[in-house]
């Protein structure tokens, strides 16, 4: 996917349209250890996207499924 250069000021809805439309996906990792012991890990991941982008792009790669294929 190719870096698309905007006009230099950008409103807020012009913001979260652009994510909306595209999505964003957030990939987080969080580790607090004491004296090499592992106290707390936290793993997160997170996708922001329309319903319509979500459909678009889980269709292509396969994590949705027909109404009629869930039933056979």
């Amino acid at each position: 996917m190719a870096v698309e250069k905007t006009n230099a000021s950008s409103s807020l809805v012009e913001v979260i349209d652009r994510i909306l439309d595209k999505g964003v996906c957030i990939d987080a990792w969080a580790r607090v250890s004491l004296v090499g012991i592992e106290l707390l890990a936290i793993e997160a991941r997170v996708v922001v996207a329309s319903v319509d982008t979500f459909l678009k792009y889980a269709e292509a790669v396969g994590l949705t499924t027909t109404a009629t294929a869930m039933h056979a």
